[in-house]
């Protein structure tokens, strides 16, 4: 039995190739905004973060009308670092739609959330996008598709897909690249044909596999997902099969179905619709609404581990309480245990410490968002340096996660970047000319790097290549340790005392190195104030003062002229700080520290 009148779709896509701009379109022209309606762009964007970044960090549902038929769309993230998101999204839908750049062509992200779909035995619907780009090469674009889906040993059935070509900031889509489209009529049509209505028995005990979570102030906890068996009724007992295989007794209080940006109560949720739910406190991700005799849960939601882990810990440094709303340990953990409770491909984990916690991710931009959001809701906190999550092979050999890295770059940088990977144990794989029209002359390469080697990258890469190069990564799974990868080359320069930094002795101390702060600056014993060039540490006093004398002078009034200082950003400062130095954030304030502010108590670091 299904349900003919509704189809679930996931749109799946490598970071920025346009699909929260597809669904915006998809929504305008299926008449969820009034006519005069003022709607900002990438509207599913709704996170503070993602429109600042312009990234989609977190999965979210939408739902259009065409033809009677409702269309449940899921948007979700495209950076790796979020692949949870995805992975309890495809639980949700029967097809996906895999947006390709019409330039870029596939990328890791590609692969990643196409490998996902065809595990689930999704039929895809492939969307060339962004074919009025001046550099567009939709033909080739398309072969390169076929490529990945053979890679992925796609079955007969998953080849046989339909593709279109879209402009989603105009709202065309057309099934030949040399005929413009008018709308995205062909589109929907494609969504109508190719992807199956939803299955399932309605006379079957109920089942719902809650795949996201949600708060209202008014009803409390919702919980997200779909109905797989079944249906419910507002005002119904239900219970939840816990994930420990307990069962707890509930009573639904509110049923809502989405309808455009909106929830909609309803009186009954249908088979095959993904509904959000009420009066249901304590579930989590992964459990499942059943019947309340005999509740059955659905399969459990497949999550890849994490491969990089963090310490946050309460912050402990002489500034600690000045900015901050929630400071102390029980603070933190409640925090990180909220977090958990939405974010499926988190970990947290005890330490020796009381006040340090072990956080563990997919990747360091997963953490940074973190961070970013406690610290706009309060929170103090230290975090360590990034590290790797090792593991031990059946006969005991040491692994490590090893990464995909795709490296576009002007031809001209192709040495330096070729010998600072060489130096992080990175092994090329593939070489080309990239076919991509970011400027003329560009190479596109492929390594395989330890996920160590790729923290602090980035940046080091931005520079010599003079802003040039764009790295995209993927997990490609645990491989043999590579051996040692070379530290930070430079040394920090390190605050020997507390007070107020002045112009005078910081024009003496920029000769030495970076400085991350100017004159005027809070700073105390411990607190690293610049970046040294040599690889070594330096104690400093980045607050003396001039001492005043009745003696003149012919250059007394020369003014002191100061290089602006350069203050790290978060992810400058994750990718920056050693192994003995953590990261000070608070509301508004991001500060680079030794983890033992005392001189006389800290192991000085030589040179290496």
């Amino acid at each position: 039995m299904s349900s003919p009148n509704i189809r679930n779709i996931a749109i799946v896509a490598h970071v920025d190739h346009g699909k929260t701009t597809l669904v915006d379109a998809m929504l305008r022209q299926s008449g969820v905004f009034r006519a005069n309606q003022e709607v900002v762009d990438r509207v599913m964007d709704s996170n503070a973060l993602e429109r600042e970044r312009g990234i989609t960090i977190l999965a979210k549902n939408t739902a259009v009308f065409y033809h009677d038929v409702k269309i449940n769309i899921v948007d979700t993230p495209g950076h790796s670092d979020f692949g949870g998101e995805v992975e309890r999204a495809l639980t949700m839908v029967d097809g996906v739609m895999l947006l390709v750049d019409a330039s870029e062509g596939p990328l890791p992200q590609t692969r990643y959330v196409l490998a996902k779909a065809l595990e689930a035995g999704l039929p895809p619907i492939a969307v060339i996008n962004k074919i009025d780009r001046a550099d567009a090469r939709p033909r080739e674009v398309l072969n390169e598709i076929y490529d990945l889906f053979i890679d992925l040993d796609a079955t007969e059935a998953q080849l046989d897909f339909p593709v279109l070509y879209t402009n989603a900031k105009l709202g065309a889509a057309s099934a030949d690249p040399a005929v413009p489209g008018e709308n995205l009529r062909p589109l929907f049509d494609a969504i109508l044909s190719a992807t199956p209505p939803p299955g399932g028995d309605a006379a079957a005990p109920l089942q719902i596999l809650v795949a996201n979570l949600d708060y209202s102030d008014y009803l409390g906890r919702l919980a997200i997902g779909r109905v797989f068996n079944g249906a419910l009724r507002a005002g119904e007992p239900a219970a939840i099969a816990k994930l420990d295989g307990s069962v707890q007794p509930v009573k639904i209080t509110k049923l809502f179905t989405f309808q455009g940006l909106q929830r909609t109560e309803a009186p009954v949720a249908e088979l095959g619709d993904i509904v959000a739910v009420a009066g249901v406190e304590g579930i989590a991700i992964g459990e499942t609404i059943g019947a309340p005799e005999n509740p059955i849960p659905v399969r459990k939601l497949p999550v890849d581990e994490p491969t990089i882990a963090m310490q946050f810990g309460v912050n402990t440094s002489p500034l600690a309480g000045r900015e901050g709303q929630y400071v102390t340990s029980r603070n933190l953990r409640q925090r990180l245990d909220k977090e958990l409770l939405t974010n499926v491909s988190l970990r947290v984990a005890d330490t020796a410490s009381p006040d340090t916690f072990q956080v563990m991710g997919r990747g360091e931009l997963q953490l940074a968002i973190l961070i970013e959001t406690m610290r706009r809701e309060g929170h103090e906190l230290t975090v360590g340096k990034p590290e790797i999550i090792e593991k031990r092979g059946e006969d005991g050999r040491r692994l490590e996660p090893i990464e995909l890295l795709t490296v576009d770059v002007p031809e001209e940088y192709v040495g330096v970047v070729m010998e600072k990977l060489g130096m992080r144990k990175g092994e090329l794989r593939k070489m080309h000319q990239a076919a991509s029209g970011r400027g003329s002359g560009r190479a596109r390469m492929e390594f395989s790097v330890p996920s160590r080697g790729l923290i602090g990258l980035r940046g080091e890469l931005l520079t010599d290549t003079r802003g040039t190069v764009i790295l995209h990564t993927l997990f490609d799974g645990y491989g043999d340790w590579r051996g040692d990868i070379p530290l930070r080359p430079t040394g920090a320069l390190v605050a020997d005392r507390a007070g107020l930094t002045t112009a005078y002795a910081l024009n003496n101390l920029q000769a030495r190195g970076r400085l991350f702060v100017g004159p005027g600056a809070e700073v105390y014993e411990g607190m690293i104030i610049g970046e040294s060039p040599r690889d070594q540490d330096m104690d400093v006093n980045p607050v003396k003062e001039k001492k005043l004398t009745n003696m003149r002078s012919s250059t007394a009034d020369i003014a002191i002229r100061l290089a602006p200082p350069q203050p790290l950003t978060l992810e400058q400062g994750l990718e920056f700080i050693a192994a003995d130095e953590c990261l000070e954030v608070t509301p508004q304030s991001l500060r680079a520290r030794k983890k033992i502010l005392a001189a006389n108590r800290r192991p000085r670091r030589t040179a290496q």
